[in-house]
């Protein structure tokens, strides 16, 4: 770099200085005073600070130097323990709900619900805390822990485990084999509370959705297309002897920025609570009704599951929609002599938000189960339930309000209210009104059966 400022210096002086109209003795002494300023100008550059050392002390460059040494030497002790490509995550809901038929009113925290399931008892009131870590290689690996509210706490005796799962590289970082415990990824709304606009969720999610899967994923991304395809046990952390794993298949379609859709489905067989009740018989001698109970030893029977969602995002419009089938053999609410029939069902979900300001989001869901053959009986619910108005109605005298062999047609309507109050709090309002073609819903003041209920929820979802 100092030759070259050197060199130009010497073109430079020399261009100043013509010869043709100079003695040689004049020459020589231009040349001399010449050679003179350029050994000048060498005796300053060399005495310059060197390059790294620009308008520090001798003192301070050792202390860049020490500070540099410990940085790095924090670097190395953060990746000796495991923290590099690690991220601790978690969300909290307290929530309050008011449920006329059920005459409840009550926050809602950290529950167990007597481990029962139901529509005004599902994923909210929950705290979770969320480890994920990926490894140099692509290796991701992921724990999330949810007390009493997760999934893990209907399907494994209450296990605090909602999902724990490691996703390990193949052939490339687009292709995976995902193996763990891994919540349910059917329809558009998502189990835990902060990627959840509503504070309960819709009727396709609560009765025809699997909770949870445990087995050996196939995960593929090319381009807009992502496919997961595997074998696993549904609902349970081991299956029972005779009883297999089920196929489980997702395709996602990202169409372009503002909308895409999705396809699941799941084949194999599940649970038959049907199987775990009785039925009852004349004997012809005394005329008296005996209780006979179901072989349970068969109680896993055939499943089909399919479903297909889409989303659409634009400006302040945010719509999503659901269609969902489901059947499986001998599960049937109805049964008569002993005879356990197939439950057939389907059903339809809509939702749209609109945002009011950049904060607040207005929101408005629909849900529609059709739900009649053979005394109805849905993902699970192979029996009358008063509190989710499953099954058949019941008058006022008892009698069964369409027959006993005709089950209720499902349908709900949401209304809510989401504000943004700040980057990581998010407060929730929705009333919900729900209904059926029968008196399903059991109100636990008069006992009576009615086809309506009414349900009012608020919540503040925090997250970091």
């Amino acid at each position: 770099m100092s030759t070259l400022r050197l060199t130009a210096l010497v073109l430079a002086l020399v261009a100043a200085f013509p010869a043709s109209a100079q003695s040689n003795a004049e020459l020589l002494q231009e040349l001399r005073a010449l050679r003179e300023r350029v050994n000048e100008l060498e005796k300053k550059l060399q005495g310059a600070p060197q390059p790294g050392q620009w308008g520090m002390t001798p003192e301070q460059v050792r202390e860049l130097n020490r500070v540099t040494v410990k940085a790095e030497s924090l670097q190395d002790n953060f990746t000796d323990q495991g923290f590099k490509g690690l991220k601790i995550s978690g969300q909290i809901d307290p929530t309050f709900i008011y449920n006329r038929a059920q005459n409840n009113s009550s926050f809602v925290l950290l529950n167990n619900g007597d481990a029962r399931y139901t529509y005004d008892n599902s994923y909210f009131g929950m705290a979770v805390i969320d480890f994920e870590k990926e490894t140099d290689s692509g290796t991701r690996w992921k724990l999330t822990l949810a007390p009493e509210r997760g999934t893990g706490a209907l399907t494994n005796s209450g296990s605090i485990v909602h999902e724990a799962s490691v996703s390990l590289p193949l052939t490339d970082l687009q292709t995976r084999l995902w193996v763990g415990q891994i919540p349910d990824w059917t329809g558009y709304e998502l189990t835990l509370p902060a990627g959840n606009r509503f504070i309960t969720h819709n009727l396709l999610f609560d009765t025809m959705a699997p909770t949870n899967y445990t087995g050996a994923v196939l995960d593929v991304t090319r381009g807009k297309w992502w496919t997961r395809v595997g074998l696993a046990n549904m609902n349970t952390a081991r299956n029972t002897s005779g009883n297999q794993p089920v196929l489980i298949y997702r395709v996602d379609y990202a169409k372009g920025e503002f909308g895409g859709w999705g396809f699941t489905g799941l084949h194999g067989r599940a649970a038959n609570f049907a199987a775990d009740g009785s039925y009852f018989t004349v004997d012809p001698d005394t005329g008296d009704q005996v209780e006979n109970f179901f072989d349970s030893a068969g109680k896993n029977t055939g499943i089909h599951l399919l479903e297909i969602d889409g989303y659409f995002v634009r400006g302040d419009w945010t719509v999503f929609g659901q269609l969902s089938y489901g059947q499986q053999k001998r599960s049937a609410i109805f049964n008569s002599d002993g005879q356990l029939r197939d439950a057939k069902w389907w059903g339809l979900s809509g939702y749209a938000g609109y945002k009011v300001t950049p904060r607040l989001e207005a929101l408005v869901r629909a849900d529609y189960v059709h739900n009649r053959k053979n005394g109805g009986g849905l993902l699970g619910y192979s029996f009358d339930d008063g509190i989710n108005g499953i099954g058949r109605g019941l008058n006022a005298d008892g009698s069964f309000a369409k027959g006993e062999g005709v089950g209720s047609n499902r349908y709900a309507l949401s209304l809510g209210l989401n504000y943004l109050f700040d980057e990581n709090t998010n407060f929730k309002l929705e009333y919900r009104y729900d209904g059926a073609d029968q008196p399903v819903f059991q109100y636990v003041r008069s006992g009576a059966y009615r086809k309506t209920n009414q349900l009012l929820g608020a919540s503040v979802v925090v997250q970091f």
